[in-house]
């Protein structure tokens, strides 16, 4: 692997190398000094051109836990805010010494396009652009239910897919990059998904999508899903009137305490509620919901400072050999490795 940037670009094996690799990682934040060595010397640029809490803190430590250098750079305050285009910016954060560019930013299609420029040597991880994907949060969810499911059989998620789950993403899929991602990678893996969504927050071209599309949300649940995924209404990409107001989106589309109820008693005994956060509580989801021992949204988190430590390790042990596949990973570190 040189760039993750699409998770529809993510082959079966390529996905499972992925989450295989990051159930090693996984093992590192259970020990009293939570590092490895394996990118020692290396230097991961977080360019972040659009707000982001979550997802920037996560690489950041992703990164530090496998003993690389990190730099945080984002539009305000620097050079960008003046005008200073793209190539320029990472051209200059390159010749500091960046590995891997770690990027968000408002325009669909911007990460593959600095992947694609040949204005840099790097490698490009996605961390989300405008509406189009968010690879590295499609994984996370992928193994917070990997995991599930594997505790549900009684067996370990090493080499495991999602094949006969039952996943429902609800919301605002017109604006969501995590619903794309996440509809391509659960597909990939063997799961069934169903987006759930207003007639007026569903894209146009959706009946070509590898779905199931509902415009009720109450058939969606009674469907018996494994698991549920709020997405957040993205009210700053909306310029136009989507719904009638806040109280009528949360009546039919929201997960209320009745639907949380419905969830609990249609015959899927350890469903799960996932939200990409952050929750609009008493908008998409009730309190009663985001505090449920259902929710995962914080597992999700932990669980994507594993993932992102995958992702980061296989593509920069990966540009160590140039004879590697830009699809070929490197094995997953050994515990030998790991500093005590």
């Amino acid at each position: 692997m040189k760039h993750l940037l699409s998770t529809q670009d993510l082959s079966h094996t390529d996905a499972l190398r992925i989450l295989d690799t990051a159930e090693e990682m996984a093992t590192v934040s259970g020990r009293e000094v939570k590092k490895l060595p394996a990118l020692r010397g290396r230097t991961v640029v977080n360019l972040f051109l659009e707000d982001s809490t979550r997802t920037r803190i996560s690489f950041e430590a992703a990164a530090k836990r496998l003993s690389a250098d990190v730099i945080n750079f984002s539009g305000k305050g620097t050079s960008v805010s003046k005008g200073e285009s793209l190539k320029d910016t990472v051209q200059t954060l390159e010749a500091i010494g960046a590995d891997a560019i770690v990027m968000r930013h408002w325009a669909s299609g911007a990460a593959a396009q600095l992947a694609d420029s040949g204005w840099i040597r790097s490698s490009v991880v996605n961390a989300g652009d405008g509406t189009h994907e968010h690879p590295t949060q499609a994984l996370l969810d992928a193994f917070t239910l990997r995991r599930h499911l594997a505790l549900r059989h009684g067996t370990a998620p090493h080499g495991t897919d999602l094949a006969g789950m039952k996943v429902v993403i609800v919301g605002d899929i017109l604006h969501s990059r995590v619903a794309r991602s996440n509809l391509w990678l659960l597909t990939t893996l063997g799961a069934e998904v169903t987006l759930a969504a207003p007639p007026t927050l569903v894209p146009v071209g959706v009946g070509a999508w590898p779905c199931t599309v509902t415009y009720s949300l109450d058939e969606a649940l009674a469907g018996a899903p494994d698991a549920v995924m709020m997405l957040r209404v993205q009210s700053e990409r909306m310029h136009d009137a989507f719904f009638p107001s806040a109280a009528e989106y949360t009546r039919s589309w929201g997960l209320t305490d009745e639907r949380l109820g419905m969830l609990e008693a249609n015959g899927v005994e350890d469903a799960v509620i996932m939200h990409p956060g952050p929750m609009n509580r008493g908008l998409e989801i009730s309190a009663a919901a985001a505090d449920s021992a259902r929710n995962t949204a914080l597992e999700q988190v932990a669980n994507g400072v594993s993932v992102r430590m995958a992702v980061l390790y296989l593509l920069l042990s990966a540009s160590d050999s140039p004879e590697t596949s830009t699809r070929t990973a490197p094995s997953a570190p050994s515990d030998r490795k790991a500093t005590a």
